[in-house]
């Protein structure tokens, strides 16, 4: 054996590991359950609840703690939810081989790939993932190296060659040393961004942040204002009544339960994906998805599967289709380790061979007719070489072939089928068939190749590409597809299914300034030949021009672009760095998974948006009567307990009914905005209907505190019921059933519970008032709604 393929001595490999030079898991990690744990419980939004529950803890009135149920629940679904994307996170794969076979003291062992360390010889044959930045000491091979660059041409290496980390071995088999391991390989050092902390990009998150944040702002000064207005001024108010009164209003502000909603409904939106296959590893990247409007793709993996496979076979002259499709089976399957072109040849013709007991099936237009197949004898191979680009061989009974580029094969008499091999090379890759007289003892071609036929071999296009991609041209997403391969073959692949102004194409190689990319990313639906770097910035210029982008991918030259954009697609199959630092893994690498990615944002925001309004009712009615109430000489009419019951069921229920239906509505408009418009009327009537029912009972009809809370706790049902009415137009059996159950939940519990949530037995003056408070609220809710919905939809038409 030679000594350099005899490999490192066990004490060598014992010095590098105690060196730190082993291949150690540089891919990104997901949270411990710890960081989940805390990063969920220690938030602002929980610490207010926490400050208002000790607050009434001190009262000794346990019963108005009960909105606590609601916090805990909230945070608990937020931990379950991320829990379990980090497990199914780290349950996929890698990397696709974890095993990797080295010469160690001069023998051939199978090793982790964790455990290579600096300048150990390993051993690749095809299919086998490159663990390390090496370099071939010894044989050839060709490489696919598209994960990393983009480019599915397959890359020849030979001794003295380079091997990058995470390409794949196509054919051929060689002994290469490695030359850098864990985070100094290729691939790592390209992923390291991947890896920086990137802010989640998500409209309700933001607005939910702002509410609470301008809750925070105002609620406890506020609060501290109205304990001191009751307790200290005006009618003797005693301690433990002004803090729950206080409290009550506090905690009227902060809308618990809608962050409850949304963790909820995106939750859900989770586990329904998961059923199709599709890993969410950001919750709030369902929302980002669905307000799309451009889609950037990349070619190898999306749209195609990463395979080749034979077009058409185009015969030349006189030539016999029978000898043409004999000869090029032959040939491909003479290799002994087919590289991927030749595979596509045999997989072409193999249903073609008759088999025993086999049955013929029909077969795709494409497919050689209804013929028999037949398969040459050889008796002498010449193998494919990177250099002359052909392979041949000498058939039983002299017949001499030879298969390969049309330019290095006929050389020059190329231009008596330069016209035909352009038009096929549109989309393909186009190999000739000649006949020649032989070989000579060095393998060249003797006497003058007599072109018979060609064969076009191109990408295996997934079979639900084009309808997935009219899908999202009927929703309005205008598609871009970055790739790093040839231009001209993107752009024949692309007008394949159908991408809008597939010709219109551009070689990235020719935009030499950043203001040249950002004028193409505009003018061109096609990118060729785009390096990593490029990509992002082809996402930020379309960012820049104020689209919200959404990018797919599955290789380390996507990594840098996924980061970059929105919201960030990979499949399962690709490398670790695309899989780490996308939003959504498409674990069945099936790009027709996106609809109903989309479909799910859809249902979640939309019905969102009409659930929060319901939410909004009580921050804006607590907020507007706890500033009303320290000027009136009142005391707040409303206490925690009886809060919770107006949030139960006005409120909670209602919402996450609504909040749970099919909607695939187009978003439209802010989801802040959306939601206030919706709240304002059902706000502003319950405001006046509760400072009406204040005046008018305490300075005409002398009711007391206790009677004034149950009518004014009773009107805000009342009101929050016109809400959810409107809400669930057209009306449907479960939103029926959904009215019916509010008004038994409101019934019940102010009769069969009624000292649990403080409500009084009805006098008669009590029944006037509030039946008259009632019926005029009904007028009041629907010319409201009908003039800020009338509002904001000539607005969003203005927006358009």
């Amino acid at each position: 054996m030679d000594k350099k393929l005899e490999g490192l001595s066990s004490s060598d490999v014992a010095a590098r590991v105690a060196r730190g030079q082993v291949n150690v898991d540089a891919s990104v990690k997901t949270r411990s359950i710890k960081q989940i744990v805390v990063s969920n419980v220690c938030t602002l939004f929980n610490a207010i609840n926490l400050i208002l529950a000790c607050f009434v803890f001190i009262t000794g009135s346990y019963k108005n703690m009960l909105f606590m149920i609601v916090i805990v629940c909230n945070t608990a679904i937020g931990i379950i939810q991320e829990v379990r994307s980090k497990r199914t996170t780290d349950r996929l794969s890698i990397i696709a081989s974890s095993k990797v076979d080295v010469m160690r003291d001069g023998a051939r062992q199978e090793i982790s790939v964790d455990e290579v360390v600096l300048g150990d010889i390993i051993v690749l044959g095809r299919g086998d993932q490159v663990p390390s930045d090496s370099v071939v000491v010894h044989g050839t091979c060709d490489v696919n190296e598209s994960l990393l660059t983009g480019e599915s041409k397959l890359v020849r290496k030979e001794a003295g060659s380079e091997l990058m980390s995470g390409s794949f071995v196509n054919a051929g088999t060689v002994y290469a040393q490695v030359t850098h391991v864990g985070a100094d390989n290729y691939a790592a050092k390209i992923s390291a961004e991947a890896k920086e902390h990137k802010a989640v990009n998500s409209e309700i998150m933001n607005s939910l942040n702002g509410i609470i944040r301008f809750v925070s702002i105002i609620i406890f000064p506020l609060g501290a204002i109205l304990f001191a207005r009751e307790y200290f001024t005006g009618a003797y108010i005693e301690l433990n009544d002004a803090i729950l009164s206080s409290v009550a209003a506090l905690v009227g502000m902060i809308p618990e339960g809608l962050i409850l909603l949304t963790s909820t409904v995106l939750a859900v939106a989770v586990v329904r994906l998961s059923r199709s296959k599709v890993l969410v590893q950001q919750l709030y990247c369902i929302e980002t998805l669905a307000r799309v409007d451009t889609l950037c793709l990349d070619k190898t993996g999306t749209i195609t599967t990463g395979k080749m496979e034979v077009d058409r076979v185009v015969t030349l002259g006189d030539c016999d289709e029978g000898e043409a499709d004999g000869a090029f089976y032959s040939i491909a399957d003479a290799d002994e380790d087919p590289n991927e072109t030749a595979q596509a040849i045999i997989d072409y013709y193999q249903d073609v061979i008759p088999q025993p007991g086999a049955v013929r099936h029909s077969r795709r237009r494409t497919k050689p007719s209804d013929r028999s197949v037949k398969k040459y004898g050889i008796e002498r191979v010449i193998p494919f070489s990177s250099d002359k680009k052909w392979s041949g061989a000498v058939f039983e009974g002299g017949a001499s072939y030879v298969m390969g580029a049309a330019q290095f094969v006929l050389g020059k008499d190329y231009a008596t089928v330069k016209n035909r091999v352009e038009e096929l090379a549109q989309n393909a890759r186009v190999m000739v068939l000649a006949r020649v007289d032989g070989f000579d003892d060095e393998g060249r071609i003797a006497g003058r190749p007599q072109p018979l036929a060609l064969i076009a071999i191109k990408d295996q296009i997934r079979s639900t590409a084009a309808q997935t991609i009219q899908y999202f041209i009927e929703q309005g997403v205008d598609l871009k597809v970055i790739s790093g391969d040839d231009p001209r073959t993107v752009s024949g692949i692309a007008q394949i299914v159908g991408i809008p102004h597939a010709d219109a194409y551009v070689d990235a190689t020719t935009l030499l300034s950043d203001a040249a990319l950002e004028n193409a990313a505009t003018c061109y639906q096609v990118f060729g030949r785009v390096t990593p770097e490029q990509k992002k910035k082809l996402v930020l210029a379309l960012q820049k021009e104020g689209h919200t982008v959404a990018m797919t991918g599955d290789g380390v030259n996507d990594v840098l672009a996924l980061k970059a954009s929105d919201c960030s697609v990979a499949m399962a199959a690709g490398s670790d760095a695309a899989r780490n630092v996308a939003q959504l893994v498409l674990v069945n690498n099936d790009f027709a998974s996106m609809p109903k990615v989309v479909a799910e944002g859809r249902r979640a925001i939309n019905n969102l948006q009409r659930s929060a309004s319901l939410f909004l009712v009580k921050t804006v009615l607590s907020m507007v009567l706890a500033v009303c109430f320290i000027i009136l000489p009142w005391q707040y009419p409303f206490q925690p307990i009886q809060m919770t019951l107006i949030s139960a069921f006005t409120i909670g229920l209602p919402s996450f009914v609504l909040a749970l239906e099919p909607n695939k509505d187009r978003i439209k408009g802010k989801f802040l905005v959306n939601v206030i418009v919706r709240s304002l009327p059902g706000s502003i009537t319950a405001i006046l209907a509760v400072l009406g029912l204040n005046i008018v009972s305490y300075t005409t009809l002398g009711l007391d505190y206790a009677q004034v809370s149950t009518m004014c706790v009773l009107v805000t049902a009342w009101v929050g019921l016109l809400l959810i009415v409107r809400l669930s137009f057209p009306f449907t059996p479960i939103r029926a059933a959904l009215i019916v159950v509010v008004i038994g939940g409101v019934i019940l519990g102010s009769t069969v519970f009624p000292s649990l949530f403080g409500i009084e037995p009805f006098t008669q003056s009590m029944v006037v008032a509030f039946a008259v408070a009632a019926a005029i609220a009904v007028p009041v809710f629907n010319l409201l709604y009908q003039a800020f919905g009338s509002w904001h939809a000539k607005r969003q038409e203005e927006l358009v």
